[in-house]
Parts: C-alpha cells; sequence; structure tokens
C-alpha cells in the first residue's frame, strides 16, 4: 500500500475515533468556562510579560492561553473520566505550564509534576496554580528518582522525552523498543498501584502518521497497552487490560459540570 493511501486510511480511522471520543464527552460534560472563571488571567499576562518567548517558539506554546489550554485538558481529564472517579494520586510527567494538575485538583484529586526545569515560564506558572513538581529529567535506560510514594495515574502528555536527537534530515532519533520496555517496567514497578494506570500521549510524526509505526504498536501490545489514536494506556499489570472509563457518581467534581 503506498503512503498516500496508508495516509487516508489512517486520517479516516482517526475522524472516526475522534467523532467517538467528542461523543463520549457529551456523556458527562464538564464546564471549560466555570474552570476558566477560577484563573486570574490578568496575571497569567502579567507572568507572560516577566518571562518573555524563547527565540522560535512556536505559537502552539503560548502557555498564558488559559482558554486554549483548559479546554485542551479539560477533554484529556474527561477522557480519562476524572470528572466520574474517585480521589486519585496523579504524577504527571512533563507537567510543563501545570494547567492539567491544576484542573485535577479542582476535580477532587493530589497530583504532583515532575518536569526539567529549562523553561522559566513555568516556574511562574506552576507556582501561581499551587502545582508541587520535582525537578528531574527522564534518559533512557535510567530510573526516575525516588517520589517516596505510588500513584493510581502516571500521565505524560505530549511527549517528547524519547526524542534523543535530529539526523541531518531532521528526523528524530528516538528510544528503541528496549528503551521503553525499561521505562514502563520502571513505571509499574515503581510509581504505579496494584490497580494503577500509565497514560501516554503522543504528538504525531513530522509526516503527519502516526506515533505508532508497525514495530511500536507490536511492541506497546505487547506490554498489554490499549491504544487509541495518539494514545497508549498500560495497566500496572501487564497482563491486564486498562480502561479509560471509571465511573462513580456523587464526586465533588459535579459543581463543575
Amino acid at each position: 500500500m503506498r503512503l498516500s493511501q496508508k495516509l487516508q486510511k489512517l486520517l479516516s480511522l482517526d475522524a472516526g475515533q475522534s467523532l467517538w471520543e467528542h461523543v463520549c464527552r457529551s456523556t458527562h460534560p464538564v464546564s471549560a468556562r466555570r474552570i476558566l472563571g477560577t484563573i486570574d488571567r490578568a496575571e497569567l499576562e502579567r507572568l507572560r510579560e516577566c518571562y518573555p518567548y524563547r527565540p522560535n517558539a512556536r505559537k502552539i506554546n503560548a502557555y498564558e492561553d488559559a482558554k486554549y489550554w483548559i479546554g485542551v485538558n479539560v477533554k484529556r481529564a474527561q477522557d480519562l473520566w476524572l470528572d466520574r472517579s474517585p480521589p486519585l494520586q496523579i504524577l504527571d510527567l512533563g507537567c510543563g505550564a501545570g494547567y492539567f494538575l491544576y484542573l485535577c485538583r479542582l476535580l477532587g484529586h493530589e497530583g504532583l509534576g515532575f518536569d526539567q526545569d529549562e523553561e522559566p515560564f513555568f516556574r511562574g506558572t506552576t507556582e501561581f496554580f499551587k502545582v508541587r513538581r520535582v525537578i528531574g529529567r527522564i534518559e533512557p535506560q535510567t530510573p526516575l528518582p525516588d517520589l517516596g510514594r505510588k500513584f493510581d495515574l502516571v500521565t505524560g502528555h505530549r511527549v517528547c522525552f524519547h526524542r534523543l536527537a535530529r539526523t541531518e534530515n531532521g528526523e528524530w532519533l528516538e528510544w528503541t523498543p528496549d528503551d521503553w520496555d525499561f521505562f514502563i517496567k520502571n513505571i509499574r514497578t515503581r510509581f504505579l498501584k496494584p490497580k494503577g494506570r500509565l497514560l501516554l500521549e503522543f504528538n504525531r510524526r513530522q509526516d503527519g502518521s502516526s506515533f505508532f509505526t508497525d514495530e511500536l504498536r507490536t511492541f506497546f501490545e505487547s506490554q498489554g497497552a490499549r491504544i487509541f489514536r495518539w494514545k497508549a494506556l498500560l495497566a500496572a499489570n501487564p497482563y491486564e487490560r486498562p480502561r479509560f472509563k471509571q465511573t462513580r457518581y456523587g464526586h465533588p467534581a459535579a459543581m463543575l459540570l
């Protein structure tokens, strides 16, 4: 099958799955507008003035745009049914500006971020959102530092820590399946509770294709991953198939519905 045909098939499948996600979210709406109302957006603008954009920064990284990022993270929370689950302990890898963990706290959960300290603006925003974070870097074949506890959910959004360097033609050198195997085992054995889950959300590749090459899809599925669009969800137990949905009503998050 030619590349153009593969991309057409992929985009058709992606469109169908995207529609399904939209339908599922509509069954348990969360008001992004009300959440946005809890944020002092003028203070975020002031923080941006204190920490100007880095040269050649992409517009999508306008993290002071609270309306956009709350919208993005409301969808992430809905897809994991965090608005309906009991209080969880959550570790967010690459927590960035802290929007996801801020939203998780409003939904009744307790979160901890893990990230590098290379973006000054994130220092300001994580303090602004009162997001606790541990400074560190994720390296191949290297255990994460001890965080003193285990979590119900470990997340990584727009994952890029697997990218090692660019080649001369602009393509990324990436982790091998062995590197992913080490990372997943490290998370499972040291950071997930027995019924915990690991959610990894990936960017598309430069040509618009899925992160999941045939080799990577085969590997992640061998680990028991449930793959949906650009996301892989893994259970603490590699022999269990995890679920995105968790249903429990009467949760404090009802105030945000």
